[in-house]
């Protein structure tokens, strides 16, 4: 059992790592919590079970390969350390490819089954008549565009007390 509970705990340092390292493996998240939010919180758009666990699925496949993505770029670079070496980069780009196809297979998906002009007439309208929740929404997207670019240690750069050189 006690096997089992530090192999979790490795598992969650590598999304944690993810988080704090990899600016691509945040777009992602980010990107996951607006739409997730959009059809847990409200109503706009009708999505079946089916499509809602289709969309959970691709969005799992998508942030899974990330953390594929980043194991095989970092065993590479230990392997192979600063010099550039043709296999160590077709790997990587191979690995970052995979991403890329099942991102764009996330994208269309979400399309498919999201494109819905009545859906996004009802939020423009939602949020016309909900100032406030409209200026919400301007903030956490702005804090969310800042989070994915800098990530947490950026965020928080500003905040922190600065070290004199004594």
């Amino acid at each position: 059992m006690k096997k089992l509970i530090k192999s979790f705990g490795y598992a969650f340092k590598g999304i944690g790592y993810c988080i704090n390292q990899e600016r691509n493996f945040r777009i992602h998240l980010c990107f996951l919590v607006y739409m997730f939010g959009f059809l847990t919180v409200h109503d706009f758009f009708e999505v079946s079970k089916t499509q809602f666990a289709i969309l959970i699925v691709v969005s799992a496949l998508v942030i899974a390969l990330e953390l594929v993505n980043t194991g095989i770029e970092k065993a590479v670079d230990l392997a192979v350390g600063e010099e550039i070496m043709p296999l160590a980069k077709v790997s990587k780009d191979a690995a970052a490819g995979a991403v890329l196809i099942a991102a764009i297979g996330a994208v269309a998906t979400g399309l498919v089954i999201l494109y819905q002009p009545s859906a996004f007439a009802a939020m423009a309208d939602y949020y016309k008549a909900n100032i406030p929740e409209l200026i919400l929404l301007i903030v956490t997207v702005a804090i969310s565009v800042v989070f994915a670019i800098a990530g947490p240690s950026g965020m928080l750069k500003p905040f922190r007390k600065k070290r004199s050189n004594k």
